[in-house]
């Protein structure tokens, strides 16, 4: 099988799953990730035959996208904030939302140094690690509860060459975040998503992501945001700044939350989709 019809047969063979440009996205980066061939080295070797071994992993890989596994749990990366971070799933998969999240702290943050800024529910350390390339003058860290996900972001963190520290540490357990130092700014993507709202989302996300990291109680869907905005509260310095992803259904509750625990010039702001994705918060300066 050449390349060129390498590329026909993968999008034939999940054409029932994706819409057309999706399918033919997929297909780019299965055989990029087969080959090593970018797009175009890919047109000029159009004709060149697939090695039984790269035709084994692209068998494997069709079988895993008709089961409906994410493309990035198949190549084992993702891009993030223009760099290439492995995943598996014991972490979330990178999403633009969460980008333009580790953005609007890379610019409020400017090139300020010193700056000490924590990561809570870190996953692959996509924030974290993308936030330290950004501001080298920043010392940043990240946690998260579960040990198989703080491997996966210190792997990157050793991959990309950033000098960021890890910890497991569950942000609900009073006891463990109590050893946590003072920070200046504190970025959080916590599980926002309802069980209830599980129905309404694609299956390749409920069924391979981890749902330790996706899903809240239906009976309390601010669990994440309330434990970590009285953890923000201790231990941001004052005028210290406080930034959620957040549930777009839940903008204003999250609003009333952060003011009623005493935090100031609290801005919710929309995402590209024009949707209430992110919150920052100051504690008190004085």
């Amino acid at each position: 099988m050449t390349i060129q019809s390498a590329f026909t047969f993968i999008t034939g063979a999940v054409g029932d799953i994706y819409d057309e440009r999706e399918a033919a996205n997929i297909a780019h980066i299965v055989l990029e990730h087969i080959t090593g061939f970018g797009k175009l080295d890919r047109i000029i070797h159009k004709e060149q035959q697939l090695t039984p071994a790269q035709l084994e992993t692209l068998k494997s890989a069709i079988s895993a996208l008709q089961r409906l596994e994410p493309i990035q749990y198949i190549t084992g990366t993702a891009w993030f904030y223009g760099l290439e971070f492995n995943v598996s799933p014991a972490v979330l998969i990178p999403r633009p939302e969460t980008e333009e999240l580790a953005d609007w702290v890379v610019k409020d943050a400017g090139d300020k140094p010193g700056l000490h800024i924590l990561d809570i529910g870190t996953g692959s350390g996509c924030i974290p690690i993308s936030i330290k390339s950004a501001l080298p003058g920043a010392i940043v860290a990240g946690l998260d509860v579960s040990e198989a996900a703080v491997e996966v972001a210190r792997g990157n963190a050793t991959k990309l060459k950033q000098d960021v520290t890890f910890k497991v540490i569950n942000a609900l357990n009073p006891d463990e975040v109590a050893t946590l130092d003072k920070q200046d700014i504190i970025v959080s993507n916590p599980p926002y998503i309802t069980q209830k709202e599980q129905t309404d989302m694609q299956q390749q996300v409920w069924g391979f992501e981890p749902s330790i990291a996706l899903f809240v109680p239906d009976t309390d869907a601010l669990l994440f945001y309330r434990h970590i905005a009285i953890l923000a509260m201790e231990k941001l310095n004052k005028g210290g700044l406080l930034y959620f992803e957040i549930n777009e259904a839940y903008g204003q509750e999250v609003v009333e939350l952060l003011r009623g625990l005493g935090f100031e010039n609290i801005e919710l702001k929309q995402d590209f989709f024009g949707k209430d994705r992110m919150i920052k918060a100051a504690v008190p300066a004085a």
